[in-house]
């Protein structure tokens, strides 16, 4: 299962008034595991002025995307990267309203609320009444964002990633010698979608053992004697 965990930043809060995404990170996950594969792009608004209180949020200023692309310049690449695989994103109505605002604006399909998943809506569910910022949440999980000083979508990405797998049963949820039982909700994104589904691992994970290794694990078994335990179950 090929999983998106995204984020962007913004010249402001409303794409119905015109507002542009400036910056998108994301990373991709196979079967809840990280994969090492990102994506990560910052945009030049055209003439949208980044308003001062998201500039406060993000760090970004409009010299600093002086010789940025347009997302029309990047589309293709954006498309290879977010491909068919589910999106997930904290407070998703938010960016996917600026995504689809763009993807409208190059006269592209919009990204169905089907294909996405809220964390922030997650953690509502789990915790209610309790803080469930992204920051909040890194805090509960015991998740350091010690070097989060200001937002920025890759890194809250590469966060999010990890508060999404503890939000959907830990590590341990990605391990599974047969089915995997798990609720299913189908909402729009301010309620939204889809929390997890049906699934059995489609391929073995890769061994992780070498040569090198398998001698350095005999060599440590003959240092223990002839009564270690290791003998015994040796083969």
């Amino acid at each position: 299962m090929r999983e998106i965990i995204f984020d962007t930043e913004t010249t402001g809060l409303s794409p119905e008034q015109g507002d542009r995404i400036i910056e998108i990170g994301a990373i991709e996950m196979i079967n809840r595991f990280p994969t090492g594969k990102t994506y990560h792009q910052y945009l030049h608004p055209g003439d949208r002025a980044i308003h001062p209180d998201a500039q406060n949020v993000h760090g970004i200023s409009i010299e600093d995307l002086a010789d940025k692309p347009a997302f029309s310049e990047v589309l293709s690449e954006f498309l290879a990267f977010f491909g068919e695989g589910q999106l997930i994103a904290h407070n998703a109505k938010f960016d996917m309203g600026f995504i689809n605002a763009e993807l409208k604006r190059v006269n592209q399909p919009i990204i169905e609320n089907d294909r996405v998943i809220d964390t922030l809506v997650i953690a509502r569910r789990k915790y209610p009444g309790a803080r469930n910022s992204l920051d909040a949440l890194c805090d509960r999980f015991g998740i350091s964002n010690a070097h989060r000083t200001l937002h920025g979508a890759l890194l809250d990405s590469e966060l999010l990633a990890d508060v999404y797998i503890e939000l959907t049963g830990g590590r341990q949820a990605g391990f599974s010698l047969d089915h995997e039982t798990e609720e299913k909700s189908e909402t729009d994104v301010e309620d939204t979608t889809e929390i997890f589904q049906n699934r059995i691992r489609p391929r073995p994970l890769i061994a992780r053992e070498t040569e090198t290794t398998k001698a350095a694990h005999a060599a440590f078994v003959e240092s223990l004697g002839e009564q270690a335990i290791w003998k015994k179950w040796k083969t």
